[in-house]
């Protein structure tokens, strides 16, 4: 059955700044090339895959999309645009975004701002406005209760904006009654989407089953969020987690491997 991975990083410090890894003693602060991934995506059957940014800036970006370009198996980068300016992220959807390009959806690092509320600035939301209207998807990448708040708001003000909850918005740290609670109201909005990535090996299997029956199999798909994954079991292991519950709780997994992902990111 054929599978995309949605949510793999690569990252080169000698290339890009990651001010998240600065002062990082795990196996993270170090490059990470797609090179390294080859034998782990063989053997869990992964036969193509979407770069997902790891940095706030454009030179992350170029850095993916030029790996991209490189590699037979990556059919998408999930790059930045500098929200905060509209006049530039106008100009940059312009010129990126083409038909049949690489750069197939925005994210910012949300998660790492001081204010959860970040993407609510007017300035913003013209961009987000501006990614809605050129139907450019959107990742958020959440770990706070407050950062799905955020995205309901969004939602409202954008409803034509496609937008994907990375790792699910970590249910295990939001806390789960309150996750569930504010996730059943994103399933009411027929654009949310949910990424089945990044979860660690804590309650994979429920958190799975859940977004399956809250937001259907049509509105899921995976990642396997190389390298990161290291740190939580290894790639491999986490890709058989996900496969055993999903498998478990719907008889049509190939829309969640593939068919979603292609449709969402227009792979």
């Amino acid at each position: 059955m054929k599978i995309i991975d949605t949510h793999i990083h690569i990252w080169n410090l000698d290339k890009v700044e990651y001010s998240w890894l600065k002062g990082d003693t795990s196996i993270l602060n170090r490059n990470y090339e797609l090179s390294q991934l080859e034998e782990a995506r063989l053997s869990v059957g992964v036969s193509s895959g979407v770069l997902v940014q790891a940095a706030n800036s454009l030179e992350d970006t170029d850095w993916m999309l030029a790996v991209a370009e490189a590699s037979d198996w990556i059919k998408g980068v999930v790059g930045w645009l500098p929200l905060e300016d509209p006049g530039a992220t106008a100009r940059l959807l312009e010129e990126r975004f083409v038909k049949g390009g690489l750069l197939k959806g925005v994210r910012h690092l949300i998660h790492d701002e001081k204010d959860p509320r970040w993407l609510l600035q007017g300035s913003v939301m013209e961009s987000l406005g501006l990614l809605e209207k050129t139907e450019v998807p959107y990742d958020l990448v959440g770990v706070l209760p407050v950062h799905i708040r955020t995205a309901l708001e969004v939602a409202e003000k954008c409803p034509g904006l496609r937008m994907v909850f990375d790792h699910l918005n970590k249910p295990t740290a939001a806390g789960r009654g309150e996750w569930e609670e504010l996730m059943k109201e994103a399933a009411k909005h027929e654009n949310f989407y949910c990424k089945i990535s990044g979860l660690g090996s804590e309650n994979v299997e429920g958190a799975i089953g859940f977004v399956l029956e809250e937001f259907g199999v049509d509105r899921c798909f995976c990642g396997g969020d190389w390298p990161v994954s290291l740190l939580m079991g290894g790639y491999e292991e986490t890709w058989a987690a996900y496969r055993a519950a999903i498998e478990k709780y719907t008889d049509e997994a190939e829309k969640v491997y593939s068919k979603n992902a292609e449709r969402f990111y227009g792979l």
